[in-house]
C-alpha cells in the first residue's frame, strides 16, 4: 500500500548527478568555470597554512548563487547545505559564510571582473546569451523615504469623499 520509508536506515551517499537535468543552469555554470585557467586564481593564494577550498568550487557556488538571486553569504552557505544543486556544484563540501565572504571580498576582489567576463564570453560563444542589446544601468535617483509619505487606505476614502 505504501512505498517503503525508513529514515534510520544506513545507506551509501546519494549520487546527486542523476537528480540534475542535463541542460540545467548549474551544469552550464560548472562548464563555464571549469574552462577558466587555474593561473587566474594562483595569485590570490600565496600558500602556507591550512589547505583552502578550491577557488573554482567557490567561484561556481558564487556565480550560481547570483543567478538564483542569492547574494548574502549566509544564504549561500545555507543553500550549500540544503539545496541539491548547490550540493552538487560544491562537490558536497560545505564552506561557511565567512569563507564565502572572505573569498569574494578579499581573495578574489582583483580578479572577479576577469572571471565574470570569461563566464559571459563562454555563454555568448555557446549561444546561451546574445550580447546584441546589453545595457548597464547606473542611474542614481534620490529617494523620498520620509516615513510620513505613505497613505492609508481609509484616509484615501475619507479625502475622496470630501472632494
Amino acid at each position: 500500500m505504501y512505498i517503503q520509508y525508513t529514515m534510520d536506515q544506513l545507506t551509501l551517499p546519494m549520487d546527486l548527478e542523476e537528480d540534475i537535468p542535463q541542460n540545467h543552469l548549474v551544469r552550464i555554470v560548472n562548464t563555464a568555470v571549469n574552462r577558466l585557467d587555474n593561473s587566474v586564481f594562483d595569485a590570490a593564494y600565496p600558500g602556507g597554512g591550512r589547505d583552502s577550498y578550491h577557488p573554482k568550487m567557490l567561484t561556481k557556488v558564487i556565480i550560481y548563487a547570483y543567478t538564483q538571486r542569492i547574494y548574502s553569504s549566509r544564504q549561500i552557505a545555507k543553500a550549500v547545505r540544503e539545496n541539491i544543486m548547490f550540493m552538487w556544484i560544491a562537490g558536497r563540501q560545505r564552506p561557511d559564510f565567512r569563507t564565502i565572504n572572505r573569498f569574494r571580498s578579499e581573495r578574489m576582489k582583483a580578479v572577479l571582473e576577469t572571471v565574470f567576463t570569461a563566464v559571459l564570453q563562454f555563454l555568448a560563444e555557446e549561444n546561451y546569451v546574445q550580447l546584441e542589446h546589453y545595457f548597464v544601468d547606473g542611474t542614481k535617483i534620490e529617494a523620498n523615504a520620509n516615513r510620513y509619505t505613505f497613505v492609508w487606505g481609509k484616509a484615501v476614502v475619507k479625502h475622496k469623499a470630501k472632494l
